[in-house]
């Protein structure tokens, strides 16, 4: 059962561009929700968009091709 929850994840973290820093970023902003702050809110909504900006960052595709700088014309 454990390796039926996990092995989606592992595979969705794996085509991420920064896997660790997503993980990181996710566990601050959790650790962040449970300790009480000065301004409400502030901090909670930039982790938040920043975990969401993480986990939209995936790495490109081996089919993807980046044109050189002397094909660009062409």
């Amino acid at each position: 059962m454990r390796n039926l929850l996990l092995a989606p994840l592992l595979r969705w973290l794996g085509k991420l561009s920064f896997p660790r820093l997503f993980l990181v970023s996710a566990l601050l902003f959790l650790l962040d929700l449970a300790v009480p702050d000065f301004i409400p809110f502030a901090d909670e909504l930039l982790l938040g968009l920043l975990t969401l900006l993480l986990a939209r960052w995936k790495k490109p595709a081996a089919t993807d091709k980046v044109p050189a700088a002397g094909d660009a014309g062409r």
